[in-house]
């Protein structure tokens, strides 16, 4: 099957967050950005400017994602206590 242009640009951004709840479930309502990055750098600044839209819109923790592996995570979206 031919590569798409959707397929390249997905190789070619290959880090993405996996939105979760408390206890691991994955998020997946509508009117949740559903962003790609070129690099891990990129995903990491994007999280710190977005993560207080996340939690108000019922995300509890994040997963950073490299095509389908786990970078890191779960880490919470919640401040500190």
């Amino acid at each position: 099957m031919p590569e798409t242009i959707e397929d390249r640009q997905v190789q070619q951004m290959p880090f993405s967050w996996r939105y979760e709840t408390g206890d691991g479930s994955v998020v997946t309502a509508e009117g949740l950005p559903r962003e790609r990055f070129p690099t891990q750098a990129d995903a990491e600044s994007w999280i710190g400017e977005s993560w207080r839209e996340l939690l108000d819109g019922g995300v509890d923790q994040v997963s950073l994602l490299e095509g389908e592996r786990v970078v890191y995570g779960p880490m919470s979206l919640h401040p500190a206590e």
